[in-house]
């Protein structure tokens, strides 16, 4: 039976919204710790531009080993996985402030991505099994734009905390002082009723999911989140480095832009999700898609401090808002029993690919032909994800999840 229309949330609901919200907020923080420190780790590593991407290529692996924990989520539960994943991110924040050398460094930081992207995944499956059909886009919207509120929270701090005596081992230690308080604060999550309502099921194997009907469908999907992914990881990621080599900035330039244009983008991602519920997914993605390519050349081909900061603004934006749509879609394409494993696959297994061979490409390329042309180039991924999107789903905003979930 349908959610009545703007019926209240329960006061589970309330504290439930909450907790996942402050959860993804790290995936915030740590996106753009990275992207804040590359330049002083490269420095203190010794590590040419192809080595700098080949280390973000390498910790980027951590959100492809994710799938190993996500799909755990459809047999063992979400409440379990995602406890294991705040536990998990914690330590490796702290591993992460230890490091001595590169190796260390990206080993421990790779860990953090599983842990972290995992959390993530489950955060939008509680998301979206939870709550209302009518509010499912905002509230993936208001979690996912959390997780630029951590990007904002990054870029203020981070020039400060260069500037202590531990330098950028700093950041990651600030991060993970908060995360021991959501170890403690999981103990009140409860498993969702759509997964406790399931009938018990024997375990399913690594591929079972591609014997069902929707292995097509998530074929699909996994080429939008491949293709989101070359651009949106690359155009943050890289923007300093491209800022202070080709454009001559200071480190306290980029900083002050950064932190402005997180500031700007912060509200726009936390409406994105009310976005998609009043016009639709297929809308959306038309909206996201377009802003994110045209801001991610602008960003990396303009010149002067206004231009570059605006563009900025639109790729910080829609770096985020985008995964509000193809959270949504890929949550409401797939059944109760295959969830959590069609997010894995999607997301984590096989879109998560282009997260890792991007920075490879772009860290060769910025060698030969520089960071700006280098990255510009990516801009054509989103819209390779929005020509699959208009051809191949259906509109399923305000629709249970019984009734999108089929093929």
């Amino acid at each position: 039976m349908s959610t009545p229309l703007c019926a209240p949330l329960s006061s589970y609901q309330c504290r439930l919204f909450f907790f996942l919200s402050v959860a993804t907020f790290f995936e915030g923080y740590d996106f753009l710790a990275l992207a804040q420190i590359l330049p002083n780790i490269r420095a203190d590593f010794g590590l040419s531009p192809s080595l700098t991407g080949v280390l973000v290529g390498t910790i980027n692996v951590g959100t492809v080993l994710a799938y190993l924990l996500v799909r755990l989520a459809d047999r063992w539960g979400r409440r379990r996985v995602m406890s294991i994943t705040i536990g998990g991110y914690t330590l490796c924040s702290a591993l992460t402030a230890a490091a001595v050398g590169p190796l260390s460094f990206g080993l421990a930081q790779l860990l953090a991505r599983v842990f972290l992207i995992a959390e993530w995944a489950v955060a939008m499956v509680y998301a979206a099994e939870e709550f209302p059909a009518d509010r499912r886009g905002m509230v993936i919207g208001v979690i996912q734009g959390c997780a630029g509120l951590g990007g904002v929270i990054c870029s203020a701090i981070v020039p400060l905390l260069l500037k202590t005596p531990l330098g950028w081992r700093t950041v990651y230690l600030v991060g993970a002082i908060p995360l021991v308080l959501m170890v403690v604060a999981r103990r009140s999550l409860r498993e969702t009723a759509r997964f406790a309502a399931r009938r018990e099921e024997p375990p399913r194997g690594f591929a079972a999911i591609w014997s069902t009907p929707f292995r097509g469908r998530l074929v699909r999907v996994a080429l939008c989140w491949f293709s989101v992914y070359i651009c949106s990881n690359t155009a943050i990621t890289f923007w300093k480095e491209f800022a202070l080599s080709e454009r001559g900035w200071t480190d306290q330039q980029v900083g002050s832009a950064v932190a402005m244009a997180a500031l700007v983008a912060m509200p726009l991602s936390f409406v994105a999700g009310k976005l998609i519920d009043a016009i639709g997914r297929r809308a959306g993605a038309v909206l996201l898609c377009l802003v994110l390519s045209s801001s991610t050349v602008a960003a990396y081909l303009l010149h002067g401090r206004a231009a570059l900061t605006v563009a900025l603004i639109g790729a910080i934006f829609t770096a985020s808002a985008i995964l509000v749509v193809f959270n949504a879609i890929t949550a409401e394409l797939f059944p109760t029993e295959l969830r959590a494993d069609a997010f894995a696959w999607a997301n984590n297994l096989l879109g998560r690919i282009g997260y890792v061979v991007a920075p490879l490409a772009v860290g060769a390329a910025a060698e030969r032909i520089g960071w700006g042309p280098a990255v510009a180039s990516t801009a054509v991924g989103p819209l390779l994800a929005l020509t699959i999107v208009l051809a191949s789903f259906p509109e399923t905003t305000g629709r249970e999840l019984e009734e999108t979930a089929v093929v």
